[in-house]
């Protein structure tokens, strides 16, 4: 779906106020930065991928206690035991979320759930037709990832060439993410027809980011030369779930063998923890502000767009210096709200 210079149609059906959406990172992605995001004039997004209903509940009452703006919650039904995903759903449901985002292969069955309680879906898929068959079970919104993202990848395909595919194939408005961190990226994608961006890696190096110190000042650190795609990191996730992280003493330990890994070949090995909770080396499991052990050798995602962050900034301060770049480059405003900033 193409958009036009006026009136944006991703922030008419998400109710922000700049096209900017905060990608519901796991463990990262919690109630304090998707407030920050949201009361910036972002869509804020809690990834509560996996997590327990309570977690949810707590999680949903500290944002909405920290913001009055709309907000989504991410969850990954291909990859959640079905009987967590049924008390996920149910639970947000029961609390009002008024929009989710899902993940990875298409589920109808759960598509049509939370279409049928009156919510917004959003999906986001790595293939053209992963995105005909997100639009057909119902989403409102697809968002676009290129193989440049952080964290888990679906699809192989560049973020260019893939919106411009998606674009043309669906009619509900398309997101562009991956490898997405600045004002000209933002307007590069609009320019293109997309009606937005959503952006993990430049909201995860942000003050209110959940992840930890570590993660976010190697993030800080980088540039987009610095990661690999591999699927050693893939234990809680099935075989061949490749994610983007930045290189480290795993990664490198691979001497350039990234791809094929089988989970049930790779040993359960202790190197952190949160709290009682161990993390296992070669697990999808990145360091949170609660992790402690070895950091170095957990998965540290990144995308390519990693390059164009330089600083750990308040959230509203990475919108700001974002959107006001675009607007700049497009010449023009990108929200129709009178004095909205960032």
């Amino acid at each position: 779906m193409t958009t036009s210079a006026g009136a944006n149609p991703l922030c008419g059906l998400l109710g922000c106020d700049f096209p900017v959406l905060l990608a519901g990172m796991g463990g990262v992605s919690r109630w304090e930065l998707a407030a920050a995001v949201a009361n910036a004039g972002g869509f804020g997004m809690l990834g509560m991928v996996r997590e327990s209903p309570a977690l949810i509940t707590e999680e949903v009452t500290r944002l909405r206690a920290a913001t009055d703006r709309p907000f989504a919650v991410n969850v990954i039904p291909a990859a959640t035991e079905p009987g967590l995903l049924d008390a996920q759903i149910g639970c947000c449901l029961d609390l009002g979320v008024p929009a989710f985002t899902f993940f990875w292969d298409v589920v109808p069955e759960a598509v049509a759930r939370v279409k049928a309680a009156g919510r917004l879906v959003l999906h986001q898929v790595g293939t053209v037709e992963a995105a005909r068959a997100a639009e057909a079970a119902g989403a409102d919104v697809i968002i676009a990832q290129g193989v440049e993202a952080g964290g888990h990848v679906h699809g192989r395909q560049p973020l260019r060439g893939l919106t411009e595919e998606i674009l043309k194939a669906v009619q509900v408005p398309v997101a562009a993410s991956g490898g997405l961190s600045s004002g000209a990226d933002l307007a590069a994608y609009l320019a293109m027809g997309a009606a937005g961006i959503q952006c993990g890696t430049a909201f995860l190096a942000t003050d209110e980011s959940f992840a930890h110190r570590y993660h976010k000042d190697r993030v800080a650190a980088a540039t987009g030369a610095d990661t690999v795609l591999t699927d050693v990191f893939v234990l809680n996730w099935p075989a061949g779930a490749a994610v983007r992280v930045l290189e480290n003493s795993v990664t490198k330990a691979l001497s350039g063998a990234y791809m094929g890994h089988d989970p049930d070949a790779l040993p359960r090995e202790e190197i952190a923890w949160d709290g009682s909770q161990p993390r296992l080396r070669y697990s999808t499991d990145s360091p949170l502000r609660t992790t402690t052990g070895d950091l170095e050798a957990m998965a540290l995602f990144a995308g390519q767009g990693a390059g164009a962050i330089r600083r750990i900034v308040p959230a509203a301060e990475r919108i700001a210096d974002m959107v006001s770049a675009a607007e700049q480059i497009l010449g023009r405003p990108l929200s129709s709200r009178r004095g909205a900033t960032a």
